[in-house]
């Protein structure tokens, strides 16, 4: 094992350690505490994680995803990103279809599931009132998104959505790896940064999205097979 990787596993555990103490967001942090307490009725059995939701993945993966937020009855139940909700059930089967994930389901961080070469953040890892943090908060995490992307080796990165381009745009020109104006947010967009990096734009595999047919399967597999391309 090489020192890269060895710093990586360590700081990769670092922040497994790390996420779930955050306090920096009082607003999101009574948010999810309200929401473990109350509890959806279908889950009324089970416990919830209630605090902000760490990473999940491969501390080698040259794939970083970018997520929004946990889903209060989603991650924010599971404890584990993408977990328990109807968009993780699309993302993981992607994910499984194009060699990243080790299976196509998701129910819990006990289910066996193991991600290959990929690992997947968010721009805010507390569940938001009604999906929508604020720019306050959206700005308190980005810290962890930053030491996430020192932590990996990622060279390809696929952002869900408007929000999570944007973010992953602004940490690549403050760490001097993007000059200019960037495009707009599209789905499958590719844009090519310093160091060999990508940063690749996928519409986020929400209920709005995917009921509508604004996102198919299709479309999400093409993305990430243009990702698996560029590794």
């Amino acid at each position: 094992m090489s020192p890269r990787t060895v710093r990586s596993k360590v700081e990769w555990n670092r922040l497994e350690r790390a996420i779930p103490l955050c306090e920096a967001c009082p607003r999101l942090r009574r948010h999810c505490a309200q929401v473990a307490r109350e509890k959806r009725r279908a889950f009324r059995d089970q416990e919830y994680w209630g605090r902000p939701v760490p990473n999940f993945g491969d501390a080698r993966a040259r794939l970083l995803v970018i997520g929004l937020a946990p889903a209060a009855h989603g991650a924010n139940r599971t404890g584990r990103m993408f977990t328990g909700d109807r968009s993780g059930e699309w993302l993981y089967r992607a994910l499984h279809r194009a060699g990243f994930a080790s299976q196509a389901e998701a129910t819990g961080r006990g289910d066996g599931l193991a991600l290959r070469d990929c690992a997947i953040t968010a721009v805010c890892h507390c569940a938001p009132p009604d999906n929508r943090p604020t720019p306050i908060e959206i700005r308190a995490c980005e810290p962890w998104l930053e030491s996430t992307v020192e932590a990996l080796p990622a060279r390809v990165w696929v952002a869900l959505g408007g929000l999570a381009w944007r973010a992953a745009a602004a940490l690549a020109a403050r760490r001097g790896w993007r000059s200019g104006p960037l495009p707009r947010f599209s789905h499958g967009s590719q844009v090519s940064m310093a160091g060999g990096r990508w940063l690749l734009g996928c519409y986020h595999p929400s209920q709005q999205n995917t009921f509508t047919g604004r996102l198919t399967e299709p479309m999400l597999d093409a993305v990430l097979s243009a990702a698996r391309g560029l590794l």
